[in-house]
């Protein structure tokens, strides 16, 4: 059915263009029993405290006061205040119901030269905020590297040195021992494809770098490298004690073929393979990278002069370290984009024109966002799922963030309570579909600092007054909306905020 949606939802989201949403209706049903229902923040965007207690500075930290690279010049030195401020957080997390909550640790705060000692007032603080989440009934789901790499490290080459993977063991060996006994799940990376191109390649995230083509390809390997250590670290050393699980979190948005042709068909599992299966296949897969990235730029390689692939090569060990590496599969879902096929000279150096693919968005016919890559399409996260559940034999799924944003933080955000219901829905039908989906997170428990674009981007849950020094968190429609879900464990008919059509 199509759905029209009144003005006043959009003026409140700052949409782009006026649109017809195509979706289809509601599914009633419940999620399985044990279902993970959880909301999500990340270290550097919600704690603030940055030069604090033994805290030293990360790579954002220096990124924010590069003159030009923050939309709004703002940092994330105060943020949320959620260093002095967890049992507020969570507060909110208990008031919504949600059985885990998915924050960060940062590294500098835990070990604040990289390597070595490492700081016991930033451990304490991860330690408290456990013992809270566990004394309110709420389970830690916690991720190792969500971006904010010390700066110390970054100053010896970061991502680009390949001692990084030891660096990162030693950090992940410290976490699971200090941490590990009341944490079920954990993730070694946050969405290493932004790490990787947009930090090293096109540089609008940190460390800034412009060096696509070459320098994210081998960000992006060494992250692999880290994770497949950190994942066999705590097979070996922690497993049988501790019993959690171990997965890595990847973003992918849905490529659909702009038509029926074979050559968009192609094009979209290209960007699929591309943003995806770069680092699902060495994980889900054989080991090592798909076949079309190695086929693709090592020809391009060759056309540029180069003597071998800008792609890196995996050892047989580290192939066989990858294969297997994850406990569990993390999504963060939030848009779609159409694919077509786009030629490209093979003398170029990039990895936007390494896939020989060209993407866009129906902005006629899909509302979008505060954030200019955020289209509203629920129907993308069901057909990811079963992307994924097709190509990587049906793992265990927890989709670990899934928001919508806006500029002004209004309470009423009724353009987010669809968002989620359509988006949540459309989990469920690839539930039933058989994918193999065993949680959902929501972006994010409350507004915070959005990278690069500062404080003009929203996509909490509850309001931060962020000109406030106390930063009080309010509830937003859309928290009570989400906790409802939760209470149902699902979508049943009698609930009037589940019909088909929102007005």
């Amino acid at each position: 059915m199509r759905a029209v949606f009144i003005l006043c939802f959009l003026s409140c989201f700052g949409f782009l263009s006026r649109g017809e949403f195509i979706d289809d209706t509601i599914t009633y049903g419940s999620f399985p029993p044990g279902f993970i229902w959880a909301a999500a923040t990340a270290s550097y965007q919600v704690e603030g405290a940055w030069n604090v207690d033994g805290r030293t500075p990360s790579i954002w930290d220096t990124y924010v006061r590069t003159p030009g690279m923050i939309a709004d010049g703002s940092t994330g030195d105060d943020a949320c205040l959620s260093y002095y401020l967890y049992e507020q957080d969570i507060q909110l997390l208990k008031n919504m119901g949600v059985s885990h909550y998915r924050f960060s640790i940062s590294w500098s705060r835990v070990i604040p030269n990289g390597v070595g000692e490492s700081n016991p007032l930033g451990i304490q603080y991860y330690k408290n905020l456990i013992a809270a989440l566990k004394a309110a009934g709420i389970k830690p789901m916690v991720t190792l590297y969500h971006w904010d790499l010390p700066q110390v490290l970054e100053d010896q080459g970061g991502w680009q040195n390949p001692d990084i993977a030891t660096w990162f063991e030693a950090y992940a060996d410290l976490c699971f021992e200090q941490f590990g006994a009341d944490v079920e799940y954990w993730i070694t990376f946050n969405e290493p494809w932004c790490q990787a191109y947009l930090g090293y390649g096109t540089g609008s995230k940190a460390p800034g770098i412009t060096e696509s083509g070459t320098k994210d390809y081998i960000a992006a390997h060494n992250q692999l490298r880290s994770h497949a250590k950190a994942y066999r670290l705590y097979e070996l050393k922690y497993k049988q004690t501790q019993n959690g699980k171990v997965g890595i979190t990847l973003n992918i948005s849905w490529a659909e073929p702009e038509d029926n042709s074979t050559a968009s068909i192609d094009a979209a599992e290209r960007s699929l393979q591309f943003a995806g299966g770069w680092f699902a296949n060495p994980i889900w897969g054989n080991g090592d990278y798909p076949q079309v990235m190695i086929d693709l730029i090592a020809r391009k390689s060759t056309a540029a002069g180069l003597p071998q692939s800008r792609l890196p090569v995996f050892t047989e060990t580290e192939k066989t370290e990858l294969r297997g590496s994850a406990d569990f599969f993390g999504l963060n879902f939030y848009s779609s984009e159409i694919a077509k096929e786009e030629l490209f000279d093979d003398t170029l150096v990039n990895y936007s024109t390494d896939k020989d693919v060209a993407t866009y968005q129906d902005k006629e016919n899909w509302y979008g966002s505060a954030s200019s890559w955020l289209r509203i399409t629920p129907w993308g996260i069901r057909r990811m799922l079963n992307w994924i559940k097709d190509r990587y034999n049906n793992p265990d799924v927890i989709i670990t963030e899934n928001g919508l944003s806006d500029r002004n933080g209004y309470l009423d955000d009724s353009m987010r309570i669809y968002y989620y219901k359509y988006y949540i829905n459309n989990v469920l039908k690839a539930i039933q579909d058989g994918a193999n989906v065993i949680g959902y997170t929501a972006w994010s428990l409350m507004d915070n600092f959005e990278w690069e674009r500062g404080y003009l981007e929203r996509f909490g849950m509850h309001y931060v007054n962020f000109t406030d020094p106390a930063k009080p968190r309010v509830p937003k429609s859309s928290a009570n909306y989400y906790s409802r879900i939760i209470q149902k464990n699902g979508f049943v008919p009698e609930n009037v905020c589940d019909s088909p059509t929102v007005y």
